[in-house]
Order: C-alpha cells, then structure tokens, then sequence
C-alpha cells in the first residue's frame, strides 16, 4: 500500500538580503506530485508536524549549510503545544534549533491565541526562530503580531503597492527587533519598492524559483544609487541584522579533517565557528590561515586528527542589536592579522546567529555617508529638508510628541543687501553652528535654504535651543539683527504628517515676524491660541531700518 509520503517531494526557495545579495536561508516547501497534502495539513496538526520534520529532513539530504525556513499552521502550534519530534530530528540531523526559523503560516481565525503564545515560547526557549508569515495576505491580527514578537516578519508582495503600509510595518519591527522580508517578489520594481520601503530580506521568482535543487547562484538587481531605505530616527546607522551571513559551524570537537573537508567542499566560506552544545561560539577559524597550516610540509600529518580548536582563535562577537560602527571598534582593537576575519553574531543567550563581514559594513557605511552628504545644505553641512521632515514623519508614526520649530533671520534680504552676501553667508553659517550647540537631547537641526532653519525635538529641549540662539548678539557687517523662532507642539493624534505640522507652523511664523525684536511664538496643534514668549508689538530700529531699504515695506 503506498503512502502519501512516496508522492512527496520538497523544493528549495533562497531567501536573499537585499544589502548584501547573499542568500541568507532556504525555504523547504512541499510539492506532493498528487493531491493536495497542504489542505489536509491545515485540517490535521498531527500531519503538518509531519511535513515539517520531512521537510528538514529533505533538507538535510540536500548537504546545505544554510539556515532553514520550515512552514508550520499556526493551528497546529496551538493544538500540539510546540513541536516536540522536530526538535529530536534537528538535533538528529546534526543541526541546531537556532538554525531553524519556523514560519507560522495563517490562518489565525479561531486559533486560541494563549495556546498559541504558549506554544511560540516553548519553541522559542529551545532555540528556534520565529517568523510571522503571509502578513498583508492573511488574517493574523495586528495584537497578535505584537505579542508573538517574531525574529521576521514576511509580508505579502501585494502591499509594495502600498509603501506607507510597509514603512509602518517596518517601524514595528524595529521596535519588536524583528526583519522586515517581502515574499513573491517577481519583477525589478517590486524589488526596488522593497527595498525603499525598508525590507532588508525578499525571495520570489525574481531572485530564485523554487527548485529541487537549492540555487547556487541568485539574481539581484543592482542597488540604484538613489535608492534610500526608509530612514531611522537619527543619523542613518546600519545595524547588524541588516548583515547577517550564514554561519559555518562546527561543533567544538570537530577535528582539523573535518573543518578542511567542510571548507575545501565550501569554497565560498571564508571561515567556520566551532560552537559548544548550546551553539555558542567558542573558537573560529579563519580559512586562509588555517589551510596554510594544513598545506605545509607535513602539516596535514601533524593536525588531520587533532582538534581544531588548536588552529583556531579567540572568536570576535556583538550583540544581534549591534550597530556597523561598533562592528568596526571590536575589528580595530584586535590585530592587524584579524581584520578580514568573520564577526560572529550572538543573541541574548550568546548562541551565534551568523556572522558579518568587514567588506559588507564598510560599503553600506560608505553608501550611508554619500547619502548623507547628498542631503546636506552646502552652506551650513547640515540635513535639509526631506531628512527632517523624514524624521517628523517618524516621530509621528512613532506616536511622539515633539515641537517643530522654524527659525529665520528677521529682512535677510536687506542684510544680504547692505552687508554684502558674504557676510549673509558667514551669519547663516553662524547661526546654524549656535543651533547645533545648543541642541540637547534627541533633536536633529536643518537647514532647508536661504536663512530658514527647522528644529526637531523633545518639548522639554525647547528653552536651552531658543535661548542658545535668541540670546546671543548678531549682526552682519556691523549692522544689528534679529531672529525669529515659531514653535508648534504636536501630541499624538493632533497631526497626519509632516505637512500637517508645516501647516500649523506657519502662521505662528508669520505672528513671530510681526514682533518687535527677537520674538518666539508657541502654538499647539489643535488648540487654539499661542503663547508669545519673545518679542513685542512693533519693530525695533533695526528691523525698521532693513525694512525701509526695501520698496513696499
């Protein structure tokens, strides 16, 4: 009598990182030739927790050392409580759980959440990862989501037709420390789209189909030189997740023979981590000064049976949540031997979690930088405009309050007239060096043209800008001059966008430049009124004197 099982077969489906273009895992589905075995599974748990530990199995005949993606209903957690067979075949298979990352497949319709969380951390306490799939094509709620707190989150290709939908999925992702990955990318738009919006992971037909065969080779589209990914709160900082490589393990025991056999079979494995039973990183082993040990006159006689950890070094770690800048500070404290060295990647348990590497960092810093100084007023070297409404538009989405501020200097024309532009210039650049002294806390400076500043901060940072800036005497050419400062204070709720915010900022300028003096006006969206703190009714001598050199005025 056959089974079901001899008509099942297993295809292999790359999962890329859009920043690196390397294939970080594979995705086993299923393909029975007959049937639909899918369908049945949804229905009876007890079946999909068989196809999973068949799907790991196949991949396991597959030799790959890639991290594996398994599909598993999110019913069927629920009623079996986790997956205890999967676990004994990880570990039969020479695996480790931390290597596996179980993707939770919808429907969500009438599973019983708290069996389901309960189930997730027993999962996630042996060692698995978790990701949220079929997000944007399913029906998991957005509560859940939240408290499920996934390693990844794959969400359908239907939403890159709606960026702001994946820009706001990839901002809670940062806050639940999870990637952002776009499933069923087809075409090179899609792509761009994905990585624009902020995915840092994609798979689809583009990049690979699904195959018998796990690909070697992968196809990515180069990266435009201006595509941007969403911005983060502060100068664009690349973090570890974005880098992740596969890491090539090997248990603490491993002999020499085996970590050559293993990176002479590898040959795009720049070095292997010997990890104890837990999966923490207890030696690495740089490939080329390992096989140079080994290819030495009787070095492969010498060390074939020994331990590898003899030919091995102290592994250089960061935390999961590291940024690119502290990668480089532990590459610089070691030796210049070092430097091309693999950089494990550890979580909160120190069990590895892949590696990074030197060459990958240094280009997206590189990238970051010549991004940064596009965006940069040439005058003043500070972010214009669409940096900090960028940023507004996060602090929104974010559910901050904050105050928005627009600052100028009062008839710049007439100075720029009686003084000569480049004592205009010299003042602007002035100005915008006593802003950014004065800044405390998190607020972000910019200029966006002429003599116009903007100000992004907490509330409570407010008094020591503005006095910073109102308080000191300026002038140009001689010539005494005022500045104006409009502030509008947003809560939560109060504004959609930055264009919202921009509204209701400008008519407190407008109050602001009718004072006399250096003026400030406070507003606060949707409320009525303002509060004067600067300035008073009419205009002083030299506000009037740089007014009367213009004709109108």
């Amino acid at each position: 009598m056959h089974s079901w099982t001899d008509t099942l077969r297993f295809a292999f489906q790359p999962v890329v990182n859009l920043r690196t273009g390397a294939v970080t895992a594979l995705e086993t589905l299923a393909r029975p030739e007959t049937g639909d075995i899918l369908a049945e599974a949804r229905r009876d748990p007890e079946l999909d927790g068989r196809l999973t530990v068949l799907a790991l199995r196949a991949a396991t005949l597959k030799e790959t050392l890639l991290p594996l993606h398994l599909n598993v209903f999110a019913a069927t957690l629920a009623d079996l409580g986790g997956l205890v067979p999967l676990h004994d075949a990880v570990r039969a298979t020479g695996r480790m759980p931390w290597e596996v990352t179980l993707d939770i497949v919808p429907p969500y319709t009438h599973v019983p959440q708290r069996a389901l969380l309960e189930a997730v951390a027993s999962l996630r306490e042996q060692g698995f990862r978790i990701s949220a799939d079929g997000i944007g094509d399913g029906d998991v709620p957005l509560r859940l989501l939240n408290d499920l707190s996934p390693d990844l989150v794959k969400l359908d290709a239907s939403l890159l037709a709606r960026p702001a939908a994946v820009r706001a999925m990839r901002t809670l992702c940062e806050e639940l420390g999870a990637l952002v990955a776009v499933e069923g990318v087809e075409t090179e738009l899609q792509c761009a789209a994905a990585v624009s919006a902020g995915a840092q992971l994609a798979q689809g037909e583009l990049f690979a189909p699904p195959a018998r065969i796990p690909a070697a080779d992968v196809y990515v589209p180069p990266r435009s030189p201006g595509a941007v990914s969403v911005p983060r709160s502060g100068p664009s900082v690349p973090s570890v997740r974005e880098f992740v490589r596969p890491a090539a393990v090997l248990p603490v025991t491993a002999s020499a023979g085996q970590v050559r056999a293993l990176l002479t079979g590898s040959p795009d494995v720049s070095g292997v981590l010997l990890v104890d039973q837990a999966g923490r990183p207890v030696r690495s082993v740089h490939r080329s000064r390992f096989l140079l040990s080994m290819s030495a006159r009787y070095g492969h006689a010498l060390y074939a049976d020994r331990p590898a950890f003899k030919l091995g070094d102290v592994p250089r770690t960061v935390g999961v949540d590291a940024t690119a800048w502290e990668v480089l500070d532990v590459v610089a404290i070691g030796g210049r031997d070092r430097t091309s060295d693999d950089v494990a990647v550890v979580d909160a348990r120190e069990r590895c979690v892949g590696v990074v590497r030197l060459a990958d960092l240094v280009r997206a810093l590189a990238e970051s930088r010549v991004e940064e100084a596009a965006g940069l007023n040439p005058l003043t070297r500070l972010p214009g405009s669409d940096t900090i409404t960028a940023e507004v538009d996060r602090w929104i989405a974010d559910g901050r309050t904050f105050a928005l501020s627009w600052l100028d200097i009062d008839h710049f024309k007439q100075v720029n007239d009686g003084a000569g532009f480049a004592a205009g210039d010299e003042l602007i650049r002035s100005v915008g060096r006593a802003l950014q002294q004065a800044v405390v806390g998190h607020a972000r400076v910019g200029h966006i043209g002429g003599d116009d500043f903007l100000v992004l901060a907490d509330e409570e940072a407010l008094g020591p800008v503005v006095a910073g800036v109102l308080d000191a005497p300026w002038s140009a050419g001689g010539r005494p001059v005022t500045l104006s400062v409009a502030t509008v204070v947003c809560v939560p709720g109060s504004v959609g966008d930055h264009r919202q915010a921009a509204a209701h900022l400008a008519p407190l300028k407008k109050e602001a430049k009718a004072l006399r003096g250096a003026s400030w006006v406070l507003g606060r969206a949707g409320a009525a009124g303002r509060e004067v703190r600067r300035g008073g009714a009419g205009a002083t001598a030299a506000q009037a004197g740089y007014a009367a050199m213009e004709p109108g005025l």
